[in-house]
């Protein structure tokens, strides 16, 4: 939502001409708020009413302006918000999951956030070091709130090391019941898991990655892409697009080398029978 709003604001003033000084100087506030409003970075919540007057400084139809205008009033909407459960490095992640109609990641160690039970969500938070009961039940919920989102149609695409499969958290039951989870997921319509076998060699492709977006062909300017990198202690944020299709290309290299579905399935039943013997 902040990405939306940022970028459709820096995309007015730039139609009209417009230096973030001018822009200031024809309306009154000063050259660091008009910065703020187009930093997606900052999150800070921004004033629809700052909204308007930026975006009718810098002409903006009725329509582009309302638009943005319920954007910025939308912004305590988000079940995440102010939600202590959610960590602050996940808020804007999970507002981007909001707006976005697809959703690729990989991970090179553990089950994504999104494809998480329960019991695997408890067991990595406790070995994360979460040990008070409730704030432990506090954040299971938040993630499994968090996966609502697959259920209005996300189209999700997860490309999953065999390291993911093998590595034991909890124990081998959460485990069996973990890889039994991902073979039922991996049946929804709008959900596609892969899993690079350790028999097709190193991955062609450094790290894990999240890339979120959304296309609009109609009108371009709704259009978003983001590509999430998680750090210790917080997250990096990257949407110039030389940088996204980087991590497009990487992604489709990594799929393609992965295992298809079917292989997949045979993979995830194979390694959860092992669990349960």
């Amino acid at each position: 939502m902040r990405l939306q709003i940022s970028r459709g604001l820096e995309r007015l003033r730039e139609r009209a001409g417009l230096t973030q000084i001018e822009l200031a100087e024809r309306t009154g506030f000063s050259r660091a708020t008009v910065s703020r409003y187009e930093d997606w970075s900052d999150r800070r919540k921004v004033k629809w009413g700052t909204v308007r007057t930026l975006a009718e400084a810098c002409g903006a139809t009725a329509e582009e302006r309302d638009a943005l205008i319920e954007m910025a009033k939308s912004q305590d909407a988000g079940w995440w918000v102010r939600n202590p459960a959610v960590p602050e490095i996940l808020n804007p992640l999970v507002s981007f999951e909001a707006a976005a109609e697809y959703e690729r990641v990989t991970s090179t160690t553990l089950v994504p956030g999104l494809l998480q039970t329960r019991e695997y969500a408890r067991a990595l938070l406790r070995a994360q070091g979460v040990h008070d009961d409730d704030r432990l039940e506090q954040e299971a919920e938040a993630r499994m709130k968090r996966q609502e989102i697959l259920d209005r149609g996300l189209r999700y695409w997860a490309v999953l090391d065999e390291v993911v499969l093998r590595r034991v958290v909890g124990n081998d039951r959460i485990m069996a019941d973990q890889l039994g989870h991902l073979c039922e997921m991996a049946q929804r319509p709008t959900v596609d898991i892969q899993v690079l076998p350790f028999r097709a060699g190193p991955p062609s492709a450094p790290g894990q990655f999240l890339i979120l977006g959304r296309d609009d062909e109609r009108d371009p300017r709704n259009s978003m892409a983001v590509v999430y990198l998680e750090l210790p202690r917080r997250g990096v944020y990257l949407d110039d697009p030389d940088d996204v299709t980087a991590y497009k290309n990487m992604f489709d290299r990594l799929r393609a080398q992965a295992a298809g579905p079917d292989e997949t399935a045979q993979l995830l039943n194979t390694v959860r029978q092992e669990y349960i013997r």
